[in-house]
């Protein structure tokens, strides 16, 4: 394999160029394998939503401090997006999320024997530690595995596994609950997390190193490359000069503000659906895990056929890429604001519809904004990029756990808490249309080649 073949030079043509698909799937079964493991990371994020009645009872928690308990794992994971980039760029995918695997697991055994509820506060700040790089790293490998052309579809096969984990998690883990106790549903996910790092370990590589293995056909790798992914071997001179260079474009700030809006509704459903449902609706533990899985199948549906099969369709026959991806985050986060109707339902059919809907939108906005690192982000920089977005996302996030159960504990219900939300969605909303601006590449603030990435 001749050294031109593996570093085949991008350019503006090359990218701009519609080019039969290759026969070889090698770069969808990657896609595939991140959308596993974000979905074994939602298991792990969300079982603790389901387990509010039992864990709550046992260790006398408050509405407002399980709700503090809940967003645990959201203070570890907001700080730690950052480094989590910085690492991912310096050291790869592969390592990154290998050694985090082994921490999941670690947290939900942790969990699983907790004595108290301090353990499980503990626990969480691990997980949160843990699952830091799934999304930088599956946006990074998203980069380095598709050309631009298919990146949509990409992101939401892998960002499905979040609507899978409400889908096919949140049934598991209650009927787990409901049948054996809460502490089993965390072992359960800790053997979850065991598969998934043999699955990992055993699977994952970069292009250059399956094509020298001869995983994937020469044809397929071209494909890849000439269609505009990021290379493999360069990364920023400086990690924090380059973190702090990303800080200071606005193009930054309206992505990640403006998913910080969909966010905070996001984490609040995560969080609080269950439990909604099984204060404000008075359904059991089971009945209020097969209610939470109806948004996240809208959620599945609306990332899979519109933001990812859809887009990736009107982009490919030609249409304006700027224009067609701003456009469905407008109306995703337009469409988002009907979760604000479950303020007013009195019925659990109609406030999981309203949800439903509104849920389809912020499957969208997330889908397409998650694909945008990739996109935008200097040359070797995705990693970085996307932890920053995720880290002013899950700042709103941490609030939103939180401010729910402080309003449910001063007013009697969840009213004033979905209201709440459609305000940081008009906001998120503004973020994106008065900050963002085009999307194109950021110019680089400099790279160095470096085989060793």
């Amino acid at each position: 394999m001749s050294k031109q073949s593996l570093h085949t030079p991008i350019t503006a043509a090359a990218t701009a160029t519609v080019v039969s698909k290759p026969r070889g799937k090698a770069r969808w079964s990657i896609a595939l394998l991140m959308g596993f493991g974000i979905l074994i990371n939602y298991i792990d994020r969300l079982s603790i939503s389901v387990t509010q009645t039992p864990l709550s009872h046992e260790f006398g928690l408050t509405s407002t401090e399980f709700g503090v308990l809940s967003s645990a794992f959201l203070w570890s994971y907001a700080l730690m997006q950052i480094p989590s980039g910085m690492l991912l760029d310096r050291f790869g995918v592969k390592k990154i999320w290998g050694a985090s695997a082994v921490l999941w697991f670690i947290a939900s055994v942790l969990t699983a024997i907790a004595s108290g509820a301090w353990i499980i506060i503990l626990a969480r700040v691990l997980l949160g530690v843990a699952e830091a790089p799934a999304f930088p790293g599956a946006m990074k490998a998203t980069g380095l595995w598709f050309p631009r052309t298919e990146r949509g579809l990409c992101t939401a096969i892998f960002d499905s596994g979040t609507r899978l984990a409400n889908v096919l998690g949140l049934p598991l883990i209650a009927f787990t609950v409901a049948t054996w106790g809460w502490r089993e549903a965390f072992w359960v996910q800790a053997v979850l997390s065991l598969v998934f790092l043999a699955v990992f370990v055993w699977k994952y590589s970069g292009p250059q190193a399956r094509l020298r293995k001869g995983r994937m056909t020469q044809e397929e790798y071209n494909y890849i490359v000439d269609g505009g992914a990021s290379s493999e071997s360069v990364r920023p001179k400086s990690d924090l000069a380059t973190v702090g260079y990303l800080l200071r474009q606005r193009k930054v700030w309206g992505l990640s503000l403006g998913l910080a809006g969909a966010g905070y509704v996001l984490w609040m459903l995560l969080t609080w659906l269950p439990g909604y449902m099984q204060t404000s609706m008075n359904q059991s533990i089971l009945q209020s895990g097969i209610y939470a899985a109806v948004p996240a199948l809208a959620m599945f549906v609306s990332e899979l056929a519109i933001g990812g099969w859809w887009v990736d369709r009107v982009i490919g026959r030609g249409a304006n890429p700027d224009k067609v991806r701003k456009g469905v985050i407008v109306v995703g986060m337009l469409v988002a604001l009907l979760t604000v109707g479950a303020a007013f339902s009195d019925t659990p059919t109609s406030a999981i519809i309203w949800i439903a809907a509104g849920s389809a939108g912020i499957a969208l906005v997330y889908v397409t904004s998650n694909s945008l690192p990739a996109l935008i982000a200097p040359e070797g920089s995705a990693g970085s990029l996307a932890a920053i977005v995720n880290c002013v996302n899950l700042l709103a996030g941490v609030a939103a756990p939180i401010v729910t159960g402080l309003v449910v504990d001063l007013t009697g219900s969840f009213t004033f808490a979905f209201i709440i939300g459609g305000v940081a969605l008009i906001g998120g909303l503004a973020s994106y249309v008065l900050l963002m601006g085009k999307l194109e590449p950021i110019p680089a603030r400099g790279i160095v080649q470096d085989s060793a990435v």
